[in-house]
């Protein structure tokens, strides 16, 4: 797989990370609050500037409370007691994803060739 110049960022601002996950900046501020494995540099003004563990977290939040319907407590719960579970279900599900998408352009490609 290539590397994109994305995954040789050190930090993220608000508004990338936001894009990232399809998500208002607001919400990302709010999760700071109720997560505390968030936690983003924050630099002049302050500016936020996540780093690469910081953005995994959030889609790792996105994940539990966006696409699983849990609640923020449950999430936190989830986080706290059974991280390693979750992470390990996560890229599990983050990687099914990943070969759907590639199957489907596949057959996009061979759809159009008929």
């Amino acid at each position: 797989m290539l590397n994109t110049d994305k995954e040789l960022k050190l930090y993220y601002s608000i508004g990338e990370v936001a894009d990232m996950f399809g998500v208002n900046p607001s919400l990302l501020r709010f999760w700071e609050k109720e997560f505390p494995q968030i936690s983003p540099k924050t630099a002049g003004r302050g500016i936020r500037q996540y780093r690469k563990e910081d953005v995994e977290t959030i889609g790792l939040i996105y994940h539990l409370v966006k696409e699983k319907g849990m609640t923020l407590t449950g999430a936190r719960q989830r986080l706290k007691d059974h991280k390693e579970a979750t992470v390990h279900n996560y890229e599990i599900v983050h990687k099914l994803k990943a070969i759907k998408e590639e199957l489907l352009a596949i057959k996009r490609e061979l759809d159009g060739r008929e």
